[in-house]
């Protein structure tokens, strides 16, 4: 049996937006309910290094590599990142969320995953600024 907060099996994901709490502070979804009979892929966090190794130095374009590289391994699951549910972001400082935040609407898909950003210390290279881990959910 289902309840009107849990999909039937088969159906699509569903955005959790409780009208007990506040909406969330941007394009994100409290929750994502996945229904069963989808696969599920975890990806280890991803740093916006292109594969010569070059890292940029704006923050929108390391997370517009972060989120490239996040697109080649759900590939390979044959998933795009339309199929994220859950994301995780860490950035080094409050002046890099704009950036980020500017990169994550542009990829992600509808309705917006559950999303979590951190403001971290600092990465393996203090040339990293944004690192971005996903679990993406697919029939």
């Amino acid at each position: 049996m289902t309840s009107p907060t849990s999909p039937a099996p088969g159906a699509a994901l569903q955005p959790l937006l409780p009208a007990a709490i506040a909406p969330p502070f941007a394009r994100y979804s409290h929750g994502i309910a996945v229904p069963a009979g989808h696969r599920l892929v975890a990806c280890s966090g991803q740093l916006g290094m292109a594969r010569d190794g070059s890292i940029p130095e704006d923050v929108r374009a390391q997370a517009d590599l972060c989120f490239a590289n996040i697109a080649a391994i759900l590939a390979e699951a044959g998933m795009t990142l339309a199929d994220i549910v859950r994301l995780n972001a860490y950035v080094t400082d409050r002046a890099h969320m704009k950036g980020y935040m500017e990169s994550r609407d542009a990829h992600v898909g509808t309705p917006p995953p559950a999303s979590t950003l951190m403001i971290v210390s600092g990465f393996t290279l203090p040339a990293f600024k944004v690192e971005i881990e996903v679990l993406a959910a697919a029939l």
